[in-house]
């Protein structure tokens, strides 16, 4: 029976959280003083063609004419409290217009991850069981030439082919199932490669440890010493691989959120951006860095309860 050692684990957490708030300070700070570089939002909201008088109101009222420092400092308090402004092009609360994108980048990245995993896994016991044959040499090769093909490249070719010669599936929104697949799909198109390669690695490495000898010795099936013994210990990087790639997932999908039109959090930060809407993507940065570190923690608790090698003593 594993013993969890719930305080050693609790450490390693609490660790994490202190590191996340850092990165996040950093991050807040850093973006703050690049996002009005970029350009002066009175401007946007009052429009090229005011005055000064107009420019000079609109800055009073956002407070955008008093010294940066003040304005960091203001900020900040308020973000502290989950106050991040309204938005400069909505007026909406700006929280609020990322949450809404929220479910719809969750929602994609947890069927590209389920996709990924159905078929990453059987395809990478078959490459690994016996890499030197010439069928998984073909099929490792063909592996590599998947991922080496951009996803605009991908997202292209699925809606030529499944949109407009054969009409089985929408080509963009995400208000139906049947839209859900094509964006999934894309994105499982480079994960997958990466995860079967992963998983052929560890398990043509396990197969000449000790364990799997002692195991052949016994008696057992080649099939059984597979399945209970190599592959659980090859899944222990595979969970590491997964819990990087969420923050491609999250928000590293702009191209196929912006090909799909998917009202995912990728899409609301170039949009975002190029409308200077500050509020926004502050908001934005902050819940990703958020969402990336839950997922490192979440799969860094995962390996060390499944490997008791590198639970902490």
């Amino acid at each position: 029976m594993i013993r969890v050692e719930w305080g050693a684990l609790g450490r390693v957490f609490g660790a994490r959280i202190l590191e996340a708030l850092a990165l996040a300070l950093a991050v807040f700070t850093l973006l703050f003083a690049a996002l009005r570089l970029t350009g002066d939002p009175a401007v946007l909201l009052a429009g090229e063609d005011a005055d000064k008088a107009s420019l000079a109101a609109v800055r009073a009222a956002y407070g955008l004419d008093r010294p940066l420092w003040v304005q960091y400092v203001a900020y900040l308090a308020k973000a502290l409290g989950g106050d991040f402004g309204a938005s400069l092009a909505t007026g909406q609360p700006a929280i609020a217009v990322v949450l809404a994108a929220v479910s719809n980048t969750l929602l994609m990245a947890g069927l590209a991850i389920s996709l990924t995993i159905a078929l990453a896994t059987p395809l990478g016991v078959w490459l690994g069981a016996a890499p030197d044959r010439l069928g998984q040499r073909v099929g490792l090769g063909l592996l590599i030439l998947v991922q080496s093909m951009p996803g605009l490249v991908v997202a292209l070719v699925l809606i030529q082919v499944f949109c407009v010669q054969l009409g089985w599936l929408p080509a963009m929104g995400a208000g139906r199932v049947s839209a859900w697949i094509l964006p999934s799909v894309t994105l499982a198109t480079f994960l997958v490669p990466k995860l079967a390669r992963l998983i052929a690695a560890n398990i043509a490495a396990a197969r000449t440890q000790d364990y799997v000898r002692t195991a052949e010795a016994a008696g057992l099936s080649p099939r059984r010493i597979l399945w209970r013994h190599i592959l659980p210990n090859a899944l222990i990087g595979a969970v590491a691989l997964l819990g990087a790639q969420f923050s491609f997932l999250v928000s590293g999908a702009v191209v196929t959120e912006t090909i799909f039109a998917w009202p995912g959090l990728g899409r609301l930060l170039v949009q975002s951006t190029l409308t200077l809407d500050f509020p926004v993507v502050q908001a934005l940065v902050l819940v990703i860095c958020v969402m990336v570190f839950a997922a490192g923690a979440a799969a860094d608790i995962a390996i060390r309860l499944i490997d008791p090698r590198i639970r902490p003593a």
